[in-house]
């Protein structure tokens, strides 16, 4: 049986009251009958229950089991009518119940109670420290087909790998709600808008990693909507609109530019190939060492015709990922395109080759950030991380020395955890500062 620190308490007393004075002893026991009780007693009439207390306990333990002064207390004010509706609980019930009370039962996430007072809170501290938060609203696409034509078990299998996701992919300053059905938040502090959408992109790829594990044959995928404090308002009901607003734009942008891949096949068989088609580029090989710098554009093959017009901007996620293969599957899991014009042969001229506009490495700058890398293990070196690529990442020395053909380095970039990666140097150049910047690329 467990011992509350409550009889401890008044064990250790017993003695040390007996010997006071009764204007002393009955001033205390006041005090604490208050916080035990919460009830208003004169000092007189708490030295009087005292009294009884220790009779009643005598009394209780005449049959050869010991009665702790508690269990005496708690008899003598129910007899006295002094606990009108008395309930005792053990602290760590208490505890239990309180967590109970902020918490989704099903996946373990905090529940939109919590979510209320935390962001209230959040708010409040980014508006005193002049910091960035952001709210990433999330809600699941196709999740009803899973209930309809799954059960319900198996949906519930899809909330418990959302859970599972957020716990993966966030810091433990983050925090991750869900506010009921299909519906999740995230708060995240001191994380601006480009952050919190690599991080979305993140949790997209890991969550379906999560689904392949649990064989569900629909194909669920999350979809998010951003705001952030300040630049999107200073108010947590603003800031739930516009975030709403972005993930239902968002959402059915995505899902009608999938319905339109879906036809397209369909469409070709009796319509000739317009002028302006898309692209997929190959998805580099991570493994292979690149010969050029990560910033360079990759120059078209000689003998490509002109073309009539500029390839149009590249749309791409930020590719930031904790290690080299899931960059590459960020690649993949965003469909990159790249819009191209390319000429469409007249029946009476010979048909020649056309070659899609190869596109320029996307990097990621990591420039005004704490970003930074630990080259080596032997003798560590530490540099600035200027920005990161699909193929490597580019590096700034404080010092000249050159770095070895290949060797070990650990990279340190906001929102995500430390990533341990192989690197090669490809291209080097002194800055007018006196440090040495480095494009390296990734290595198996």
């Amino acid at each position: 049986m467990r011992t509350s620190i409550a009889a401890n308490f008044l064990e250790i007393l017993v003695e040390t009251l007996q010997s006071l004075d009764v204007s002393v002893r009955g001033q205390f026991l006041r005090g604490f009958f208050r916080t035990f009780t919460h009830l208003e007693l004169s000092e007189e009439r708490s030295a009087q229950l005292w009294d009884e207390i220790l009779q009643r306990q005598q009394t209780l333990s005449a049959s050869g089991i010991s009665v702790s002064l508690l269990t005496a207390m708690v008899d003598v004010f129910a007899s006295s009518n002094l606990f009108q509706f008395p309930l005792l609980i053990e602290r760590e019930d208490l505890k239990i119940l309180e967590r109970n009370a902020v918490t989704d039962a099903l996946t373990g996430l905090n529940n939109r109670r919590l979510f209320s007072e935390t962001f209230d809170k959040e708010l409040n501290r980014a508006k005193r420290y002049t910091h960035p938060l952001t709210l990433v609203t999330l809600d699941l696409h196709r999740f009803k087909e899973v209930n309809d034509q799954l059960g319900h078990l198996r949906g519930d299998d899809v909330l418990r790998a959302v859970a599972s996701t957020l716990r993966k992919s966030l810091r433990t300053s983050d925090s991750a709600f869900r506010l009921g059905g299909d519906e999740f938040a995230l708060l995240l502090p001191q994380t601006d808008a480009p952050q919190a959408f690599a991080l979305s992109k993140r949790i997209g790829i890991i969550f379906a990693d999560v689904l392949r594990s649990i064989a569900i044959s629909i194909d669920v995928r999350i979809d998010h909507g951003i705001s952030t404090f300040p630049l999107d308002g200073e108010a947590m009901d603003q800031l739930v609109r516009i975030a709403d607003e972005r993930l239902y734009r968002l959402k059915h942008a995505n899902h009608d530019r999938a319905s339109s891949s879906a036809e397209a096949p369909q469409q070709s068989q009796s319509t000739p190939p317009p002028s302006s088609v898309l692209v997929t580029p190959e998805i580099p090989d991570l493994a292979r060492p690149v010969s050029v710098p990560i910033s360079a554009p990759v120059p078209p093959p000689p003998d490509s015709p002109e073309r009539s017009a500029a390839p149009a901007p590249i749309e791409m996620p930020r590719p930031v990922q904790s290690t080299e293969s899931s960059l590459a599957a960020a690649v993949s899991a965003s469909s990159l395109r790249i819009q191209s014009t390319v000429a469409v042969p007249s029946p009476a001229i010979e048909s020649r080759p056309n070659y899609a506009v190869q596109r320029k490495a996307e990097r990621v700058s990591m420039t005004g950030t704490n970003a930074y890398a630990v080259l080596g293990e032997a003798a560590p070196r530490r540099a600035r991380v200027l920005d990161l690529g699909f193929g490597g990442v580019a590096l700034e020395l404080d010092t000249t020395q050159m770095l070895p053909e290949n060797f070990l380095a650990i990279l340190h970039v906001p929102i995500l955890p430390p990533v341990r990666v192989n690197l090669k140097p490809v291209w080097s150049r002194p800055s007018s500062e006196g440090t040495l910047r480095v494009g390296c690329c990734f290595i198996s």
